[in-house]
């Protein structure tokens, strides 16, 4: 049996798909992740080993093919030297 669509209600009766949003809110997140790698000179084997985080991981998650925890992207984050910040914004 297929499973159903899951959408977020808007206001103004509008919806849109849970997975739409989660999708673009991730390859965002990831973009923003690569930027500051690539402009801090930081290589992938040099943040896996900063993090702790396989390299197969890190390769997956910037590539969209891994659906991070929030535990890995404060990981991330700081061996960037940076914070993890999240908003919920209208």
């Amino acid at each position: 049996m297929g499973r159903g669509m899951d959408y977020i209600y808007l206001a103004d009766d509008q919806k849109t798909l849970i997975e739409v949003c989660q999708r673009d809110t991730r390859k965002n997140v990831v973009a923003q992740y690569v930027r500051i790698r690539k402009e801090k000179g930081i290589t992938q084997a040099e943040l896996a080993r900063r993090t702790g985080i396989p390299r197969t991981n890190i390769t997956r998650f910037e590539s969209g093919g891994y659906n991070p925890s929030l535990e890995m992207m404060v990981r991330i984050a700081a061996a960037l030297g940076m914070k993890l910040q999240i908003d919920l914004v209208e």
